[in-house]
């Protein structure tokens, strides 16, 4: 595994802050943010330029600023991009709480909250994201998200794993691209990699056998490291999810395939671990099979 090091960039990108709003559970109106990250040279007078679109989520406890607190994501962005190692996208950052979490997680509390972040997902957060910046998407409504899927992608840290586990489950017709890292699913209960992989790995393979889409057409990439409190979830459900190989094509090469598990000798339950997997993926984002 390559591990990224700071490098002094001289052409860099911004961050932009997209306000929106949204509703909790009970129909009140929240207000909600997402940080977005545009590359060097972006210009939205630029209309024949289209970009692809990374939302990448934070942790449990998190926020939209939590990933660039916590490590070099946007420098590690910066450079692959200056240097030709990834194309340029526009990388998302928002949060799935309603309201910012007070206190010790509680499970199923944080369970329901990823679960309900897939309706704001596509009603309110794509909409407000993709009407003001050059996405593959023609316009923002859920046709043009599904017609622009190969060009967008999900990733997150923790429980924003278990996030883009759910945005697969049950938004498959809007991304193609899955990068969830030190996370395992948690659709059929908490922890469900560890306390009941066949099944989870059974719900995953019928969501995706159900969707119409070919194994060429959408593209797990998950990873955590062997002192992570993960791994002893996300390695069962990973081998559970390779008795299906004709839904899942589990290769260690990349660029072949469309399931890959990075496990890293050591690392624990960290964003400086994890924006290193990403960065071992991202490369192989949004390419050509």
């Amino acid at each position: 595994m390559k591990i990224y090091e700071y490098h002094d960039v001289n052409r860099r990108g911004r961050i932009e802050r997209v306000d929106y709003s949204t509703t909790d559970e009970a129909g009140k109106m929240v207000a909600k943010y997402a940080n977005v990250y545009l590359p060097y040279g972006y210009d939205k007078a630029d209309l024949e330029r289209k970009y692809n679109i990374l939302y990448v989520m934070h942790g449990g406890g998190g926020s939209p600023d939590a990933w660039m607190d916590c490590c070099k994501i946007k420098n590690m962005l910066d450079y692959t991009i200056d240097t030709g190692e990834i194309s340029e996208m526009i990388v998302v950052f928002p949060s799935y709480y309603k309201v910012p979490r007070e206190g010790a997680p509680v499970m199923e509390k944080e369970r329901k909250e990823a679960r309900f972040f897939q309706n704001e997902l596509i009603e309110d957060l794509l909409p407000a994201v993709e009407s003001v910046y050059k996405t593959c998407a023609d316009h923002a409504t859920a046709e043009g998200f599904r017609q622009s899927r190969m060009h967008r992608g999900f990733c997150g840290f923790s429980m924003g794993a278990a996030n883009t586990w759910y945005t697969f489950l049950h938004r498959l017709d809007s991304f193609a691209w899955f990068v969830p890292l030190s996370g395992d699913c948690w659709e059929v209960e908490g922890r469900g990699g560890e306390t009941c992989p066949e099944e989870t790995a059974k719900v995953l393979y019928e969501s995706a056998a159900a969707s119409g889409y070919s194994p060429d057409e959408y593209f797990i990439f998950t990873a955590t490291g062997t002192e992570d409190k993960a791994e002893s979830a996300l390695t069962p459900q990973l081998e559970a999810m390779k008795k299906y190989p004709d839904t899942f094509v589990y290769d260690e090469d990349y660029g072949k395939g469309n399931l890959h598990y990075l496990l890293y000798e050591g690392w624990g339950h960290e964003y400086e671990a994890v924006y290193q997997y990403l960065y071992n993926f991202l490369p192989y984002l949004f390419r050509e099979r």
